[in-house]
């Protein structure tokens, strides 16, 4: 048995729309894409659309007109619907049926951990690259939040049935990559008390020292003083190695792996360039000017051209990237997701304008920009520098506070929005600190039905259970809130913020706690204990499968 929600309402929204075209109330070319709000405020129903007021602009009526026709026109007897209401300048809002509502509780038992899963994509093939930052020291927590929002919003897309791929770009091309291999070329022989000059500009970290060290310990003093290319190969090789091994690990280690790590090296090595600039020629959309090559990206929206050979005959950054998007294209995604650091955001108009230059729909590329992170300790703001001038680590993040809490923090308010991570309510073991009020919630539930079970109650599939024995409010609310994920993930999906399932596993774990303040789940009555005992293994299944999408642990003890 499958119920979607969305699925029915919109098909009954969709009738009435229909027949008030027959009846000549509305004359539309095309029906908007239909999208349900869960309202904040439990007095405006269960569910809510603005569809009134999108449908109102193309008819040249006052939403509310709309919603009267829309309303007045709902074939609801016998659905799932209990009734519809119009509310402020023209929402419609819907009360589920009970009825219905029991019928979910047998569709989570059904379907277990796939419950929640929705057929949104219908198979389509999305690339969400992130993270991406030169492999030139170690990841900060900047770069935390934008692998958070990555491997999430991946998870999220696949629960809604698109076919995704992860994918991370090494940089492992330019200048700074030689650079990064001269200044541990240099740490090296400083160590061993060979004086050679510090490249201007070279890296500084606490972390060029070590990676010295570890080539003084494995190779000790092969390389002293040696400065030929064999050499500065070695030196770039083994350090760009070290620090993508590192990257690798601390991202493993935060719960995030990636299904193709692409090297940005391997389109020179491929003459992938020239091909781009051969299209981007015959397409009329290169031109020559003062030696430079440039891109005609003002057609397309973009500023100012920009320039993607140099005079000097050096491809900029930006032809690498024009390239590499080239390249996502031919392997036959139908959809790009690029994740970027909110220091790009000037990027992204030159970036839409190469690839709708290479002849690609304008929608095929789309980038989200992940704002700052900002560290709170003791109500302070924590500096962002530690010893040698690095930034405050991943690592060391995780070190502190956990995976969990780390990841949850990151997706707690939209990617768009500054982070404020709170250190002292992140470490916290109490109800203030949302990851253990959530995962606490968790625990009791197993708790719960274990004890059952040692009582000998125990919940069989197959013997039929009173479910409207659940009638109290507190229980109604509780299932309402299960019914609503599929659609939390569906809304996700559609406008790729995350953050909606943070705040929806939180409200949820708050409806469960509130629900056993106030009702014991084993009492004297046999058939309302089992029924409890149903609701709340629901409630497990939901917490448990919205914690999955996360990347968050479950812990049947704490």
């Amino acid at each position: 048995m499958k119920i979607d929600l969305a699925d029915q309402i919109k098909e009954i929204l969709l009738g009435s729309i229909e027949k008030n075209i027959r009846q000549g109330n509305f004359q539309i070319k095309d029906i908007p894409k239909i999208i349900f709000l869960t309202p904040k405020n439990k007095s405006h129903g269960d569910l809510s659309t603005n569809i009134a007021m999108q449908l109102s602009r193309e008819l040249r009526k006052k939403p509310l007109d709309v919603a009267n026709f829309i309303v007045n026109n709902l074939d609801i007897q016998g659905t799932i619907i209990d009734k519809a209401k119009i509310a402020g300048p023209g929402f419609i809002n819907f009360w589920l049926s009970e009825n219905w509502l029991y019928k979910i509780i047998d569709e989570i038992r059904e379907q277990s951990e796939n419950y929640g899963k929705v057929n949104l994509g219908k198979g389509k093939r999305v690339q969400v690259e992130f993270v991406s930052v030169n492999p030139t020291g170690p990841l900060h927590i900047g770069h935390g939040k934008c692998a958070a929002v990555g491997d999430v919003l991946s998870s999220i897309l696949k629960a809604a049935g698109y076919e995704v791929e992860k994918e991370y770009y090494i940089n492992d091309q330019g200048r700074q990559i030689d650079l990064l291999g001269e200044s541990v070329q240099a740490r090296y022989n400083s160590l061993l008390g060979e004086k050679k000059e510090f490249p201007d500009d070279g890296y500084k970290g606490e972390y060029i020292v070590d990676i010295a060290k570890e080539v003084i310990g494995k190779f000790q003093d092969k390389y002293k003083g040696r400065d030929d290319k064999e050499t500065q190969e070695f030196f770039k090789v083994f350090t760009l190695k070290n620090i993508l091994s590192g990257i690798k690990k601390d991202l493993k280690d935060f719960g995030v792996e990636f299904d193709v790590w692409f090297s940005e090296k391997s389109l020179y090595e491929q003459n992938k360039l020239q091909e781009a600039i051969e299209l981007l020629q015959q397409r009329g959309f290169l031109y020559e000017e003062k030696g430079a090559l440039w891109l005609k990206s003002t057609v397309f929206g973009d500023e100012k051209d920009r320039v993607v050979i140099r005079e000097n005959n050096i491809p900029t950054y930006f032809a690498s990237d024009i390239v590499y998007h080239q390249n996502k294209y031919q392997r036959g995604f139908d959809k790009v997701i690029d994740i970027w650091g909110a220091d790009h955001h000037g990027y992204i108009k030159r970036m839409k304008a190469a690839a709708q230059a290479l002849g690609y729909s304008e929608d095929f590329l789309d980038v989200l920009i992940v704002q700052f992170v900002t560290l709170i300790r003791d109500g302070k703001e924590v500096g962002m520098s530690t010893r040698g001038g690095e930034f405050i680590t991943l690592r060391d993040l995780i070190r502190e506070v956990g995976k969990d809490v780390a990841r949850y923090f990151f997706l707690m308010r939209s990617y768009d929005s500054h982070t404020e991570f709170d250190l002292d309510v992140a470490k916290s073991q109490s109800m203030e600190n949302p990851v253990y009020y959530i995962q606490y919630a968790y625990a009791r539930i197993c708790s719960i039905i274990k004890k059952a079970e040692q009582e000998g109650i125990k919940i069989d599939k197959n013997k039929e259970v009173n479910l409207h024995l659940l009638d109290k409010e507190e229980e109604i609310e509780l299932i309402k809130k299960l019914s609503s994920l599929k659609e939390v993930v569906r809304k996700s999906a559609l406008t790729w913020k995350p953050h909606l399932l943070t705040t929806y596993l939180y409200d949820l774990a708050s409806s469960f706690h509130k629900y056993y303040t106030v009702h014991r789940v084993i009492t004297e009555d046999k058939e309302l204990t089992k029924a409890r005992l149903i609701l709340i293994d629901c409630t497990r299944i939901v917490l448990f499968n919205t914690l999955k999408i996360l990347g968050i642990s479950a812990p049947e003890n704490m």
